[in-house]
């Protein structure tokens, strides 16, 4: 069996900061995962089906000015705080602090300029069974309003299993916030849109939210709501059954609370992506609370990937793991501050069972 290998060459120049790498790890079983060092983002994941045709089941942008100017987080690591902090405030021990407002008034994802902008350091190195890139950053004290030094490791691991993980770690100087997820548009066929995919979500609540994405409160029931994904369900037929929440978002764009690890800080099935066109299966396992769904309600055709294909609303679907949303402003949600001396981990696996049925 061939060894897995990485390696990486120049994906375009940035202005003004360093030129891009794009790092491609390669599964030697026919998985391929391609990284770039300009916010850390997935560019492509190229999983074959049981016949063995090869498709990225994740949405691309055509260039790296496309990824830097104005788009929907594409494929990006976020950071320091994934989802929303209503009005970009919260105190911590004591001491008032505020985040620039990037959406509808709230800060999102970290504020204009979080870890989706920034240049990353990468380091690639292979094993047996697998290919890694460790991407390390430091974001200074105050760095968009978040208190404290944060030195952060992302590393991306592809194993011959065709399994994706995604290790996080941050250590600080100062009590600060942290809150990472990667924003990958998961699609599972290469062309057309996700409303005929079906998602089963492992979780019995999910969090409601305000007109402009902020949670009300403590988590609501799934059961007899749209929301209710706790078997598998087909987004466009859920997405427009008559309800507030899906009207208010455009569809899905909403918290769903996953349910407990067996043991602590295990990963556990959050979710499951199916579609009839392909025999493709995507599974989420991660050891994060939440999982953010979101339909691409926003997608408008006015971004294209390196063919040229438009990608239009609901063309793909975000699988988010997470801490919950304004958890900063919500002691009843899991905490989100790390301490000196303290390390934050974090990890999430996309899995392709199908893979082994092919292999069989």
């Amino acid at each position: 069996m061939p060894r897995p290998t990485v390696h990486h060459q120049p994906f375009g120049a940035a202005q003004g900061r360093s030129d891009v790498d794009v790092w491609t790890l390669d599964s030697g079983t026919g998985v391929q995962a391609e990284i770039l060092t300009y916010g850390g983002i997935l560019h492509s994941l190229t999983v074959p089906d049981t016949d063995g045709a090869a498709a990225s089941v994740v949405r691309s942008l055509a260039s790296l000015d496309d990824y830097m100017g104005k788009n929907p987080f594409f494929g990006a690591l976020i950071g320091r705080f994934a989802n929303r902090i209503a009005h970009g405030r919260f105190t911590l021990d004591g001491t008032a602090h505020e985040i620039p407002a990037n959406d509808r008034g709230h800060a999102l994802h970290g504020g204009p300029e979080g870890f989706h902008t920034r240049m990353w350091q990468a380091t690639g190195h292979t094993r047996d069974d697998a290919a890694a890139v460790r991407l390390t950053l430091h974001s200074p004290d105050g760095d968009m309003g978040f208190p404290g030094a944060l030195d952060v490791t992302v590393t991306y691991t592809l194993d011959t299993a065709g399994t994706l993980a995604l290790d996080y770690t941050a250590t600080t100087d100062r009590p600060t916030l942290v809150n990472f997820t990667n924003h990958a548009y998961f699609a599972l066929t290469a062309e057309g849109d996700i409303l005929d995919h079906t998602l089963q979500v492992d979780a019995d609540t999910y969090l409601p939210v305000d007109a402009e994405g902020i949670p009300k409160g403590p988590a609501a029931d799934v059961r007899g709501t749209p929301f209710d994904l706790t078997a598998p369900q087909s987004i466009g037929e859920r997405i427009v059954l008559p309800d507030e929440q899906l009207r208010m978002a455009g569809g899905f764009d909403h918290c769903w609370i996953v349910r407990a690890p067996e043991t602590p800080d295990a990963v556990r099935r959050a979710a499951r992506l199916t579609a009839p066109t392909t025999d493709r299966i995507l599974e989420v396992w991660t050891t994060e609370p939440g999982i953010q769904v979101y339909t691409a309600n926003q997608l408008d055709g006015s971004l294209a990937d390196t063919a040229g294909r438009r990608h239009e609303r609901h063309g793909a679907l975000c699988l988010e793991t997470q801490h919950l949303p304004d958890s900063p402003n919500r002691p009843d949600y899991p905490g989100t501050v790390l301490r000196p001396g303290e390390t934050a981990r974090s990890r999430t696996e996309f899995r392709f069972p199908h893979l082994d049925a092919s292999a069989r």
